[in-house]
């Protein structure tokens, strides 16, 4: 099996897309966020809006495609299926764990001390932080648990699911289930558009009113039961290749349907007031989001399928990048707010010392043998065959 290059680029362009979203979260009118700035934009909430209905939900089922890569088609036995789960632990609940200790104090710190409830003094944070200590109600996100990890939920929901997967796998691989995924990866047209985001209306319509979005992991019902099924979807599609040139063949009319989807999302979001008539908007959300998943995927399977000079080092860069990315953009708010430099200069700069920071500190990441498997890399560098010679699947870090 040749290796899927327009699934390790479109990874590496979905986490980039996170970046830039986090960004924007300091720049959002309206929006809340750890720390907002004074030249906020109303105008940012559409953009921000049509980008926030499908990046997530793509994350996770580029995430299920990695978890099949990582399998490699092999029987459902109880020896694999362990050595599964302790991979996935090692590689996700590590990084989360070094990341809510080392990486994300700053960020709870910073917001604490803007809000007036934390007083300055990052030592004195640090040592009631790591005491578990009680703080005054609404000093932080996540105030209420007493520690937070605020960007890196993703990574414990990711686990979650990857656990739940996992020991579903005598299912999966039944003939019940084995048919289930066949149905799945046999669908072509318009089946394929409509089929897989009816599980998507109905989980808005009945689960949405009353579990709206947390990262909590406890409460979130809404997005579990979203973010799960796009993470099957994932390991069932892995790289079958009826499915793959199916969405490639629709590129051109999903990516219209997406267009034309996410015009009436953004007015229907504008013109219909609260109450039942929401509901209507929940279902073309969601045929939004899907629509776009479909046709990102065919599009990348169009264009980014080939050996990319940056595909090996954005491979052993991403997950660092990731674990890494908020708290240096919060770290260079703190420095440059003060400056006001304006809605031009200070957006540029933040952007661009995002990427400086991330990429010196990757940098630094990749060459201590101890600090790699802190940021989800393996202990070793793995050697990259040429491109001509790649021909095994793609090994995903998270």
């Amino acid at each position: 099996m040749n290796r899927r290059h327009d699934i390790d680029a479109l990874r590496a362009l979905a986490f980039a897309l996170v970046i830039i979203y986090h960004v924007g979260m300091y720049y959002v009118a309206g929006w809340h966020w750890h720390l907002k700035s004074p030249h906020d934009a109303q105008w940012l909430q559409w953009p921000m809006r049509a980008l926030n209905l499908w990046r997530m939900d793509l994350v996770f089922l580029i995430s299920g495609l990695a978890l099949g890569f990582m399998r490699g088609g092999r029987s459902a036995v109880l020896r694999e299926r362990g050595r599964m789960l302790r991979e996935r632990s090692k590689r996700l609940l590590l990084p989360l764990a070094f990341g809510m200790a080392v990486v994300v104090p700053f960020q709870p710190y910073a917001q604490g001390v803007a809000n007036g409830l934390v007083a300055p003094g990052l030592g004195d944070f640090l040592l009631r932080y790591y005491a578990f200590s009680a703080w005054p109600a609404g000093a932080f996100d996540g105030w209420e648990a007493r520690i937070t990890w605020n960007h890196l939920w993703y990574l414990a929901y990711l686990w979650l699911y990857t656990a739940v997967l996992v020991l579903a796998l005598p299912l999966l691989d039944s003939k019940w289930g084995q048919g289930l995924r066949q149905a799945f990866v046999g669908l072509r047209g318009a089946r394929l558009v409509l089929l897989p985001m009816l599980p998507l209306a109905v989980y808005a319509l009945t689960l949405a009113p009353g579990f709206p979005p947390t990262r909590d992991l406890i409460h979130d019902w809404w997005l579990h039961a979203a973010y799960f099924t796009l993470f099957l979807y994932g390991w069932w599609m892995g790289v079958d290749a009826g499915l793959w040139n199916e969405m490639k063949r629709l590129r051109y009319r999903t990516l219209a349907a997406s267009l034309a989807l996410m015009v009436a999302v953004l007015a229907l979001v504008a013109t219909v007031p609260s109450g039942p008539a929401r509901a209507f908007v929940r279902v073309v959300a969601q045929a939004y989001l899907w629509i776009t998943v479909v046709a990102v995927l065919g599009w990348a399977h169009a264009s980014l399928n080939r050996p990319w000079p940056w595909l090996a080092w954005a491979n052993e860069s991403v997950y660092p990048w990731y674990v890494l990315h908020q708290t240096v953009i919060i770290v260079l708010v703190v420095w440059l707010a003060p400056l006001a430099l304006g809605p031009v200069v200070e957006p540029v700069l933040l952007v661009a010392g995002t990427v400086c920071g991330c990429w010196a500190t990757t940098t630094l990441v990749q060459r201590a043998r101890w600090l790699r498997p802190l940021f989800g890399l393996k202990p070793v560098p793995p050697r990259y065959p040429s491109p001509a010679r790649q021909v095994h699947p793609p090994v995903h870090s998270a």
